[in-house]
């Protein structure tokens, strides 16, 4: 979603907290909490269908506007608990920021474009970095670093940190020579192992099972 186009969450302060806001959800209410600059930690609700429709393409480092109590807020979203079988929002939490004071926040990096590295050469794009940690006003985090990889011909051609296209007014805090992309050769066909001497390798000792996976409990509210 583009920084630019204003993204408006309505909100009421909520009083209902703890296991008590189930009953909240199951009306379409989503609770959630407003804290940050010069805001004491605040439960809030919204409804769960309009905040989950704009909420759906926002990342952590999109700036958005929470109107509360008559008041306009901007703010990121910090943290969506989730129903892990439904995939229904349980709980969002939500950063007030001051648009004059500089934040960190952490951006995620994706790559566009085909190698020729990967065409001519069966090589393979691996990306090791997939997300930088930098330092702007909130304003101006972008929402993503988009990565080019069609210049890179050769095995072993690479992309730095140094190298990603990020804008004037963002400050990157990682080390400039951190490789972000590189040209791996295709690994070589494993060889088959013949029958007989498949058949002499142990099997490994199982020594632990998995836990098995909890029971969804309703989400108690963070006082």
């Amino acid at each position: 979603m583009d920084q630019m186009d204003k993204i408006v969450i309505e909100a009421t302060r909520r009083t209902v907290t703890g296991k008590k806001v189930g009953a909240l959800r199951r009306q379409g209410i989503l609770p959630g909490v407003l804290y940050g600059h010069h805001i004491d930690p605040t439960p809030i609700s919204m409804n769960l269908h309009d905040a989950t429709k704009l909420l759906s393409n926002v990342s952590g480092t999109t700036l958005l506007t929470l109107h509360l109590d008559g008041r306009e807020h901007s703010a990121l979203v910090r943290e969506r608990q989730r129903d892990f079988i439904k995939g229904t929002l349980l709980h969002v939490d939500f950063q007030a920021v001051s648009l004059t004071e500089k934040i960190r926040a952490r951006v995620t990096i994706e790559t566009e474009g085909v190698a020729p590295a990967v065409k001519d050469l069966n090589g393979t794009v691996y990306q090791s970095v997939n997300e930088i940690e930098v330092e702007c006003l909130p304003q101006d985090l972008p929402s993503r670093i988009v990565v080019d990889v069609s210049g890179l011909a050769n095995i072993g051609d690479s992309i730095l940190i140094r190298d990603l296209p990020i804008p004037d007014n963002v400050e990157v805090l990682e080390d400039p020579d951190e490789v972000v992309v590189v040209i791996t050769a295709a690994q070589e066909e494993v060889e088959e192992v013949p029958a007989e001497a498949e058949a002499e390798v142990e099997e490994p000792e199982v020594i632990g099972r998995g836990k098995k996976e909890e029971e969804v409990e309703e989400e108690e509210e963070k006082s």
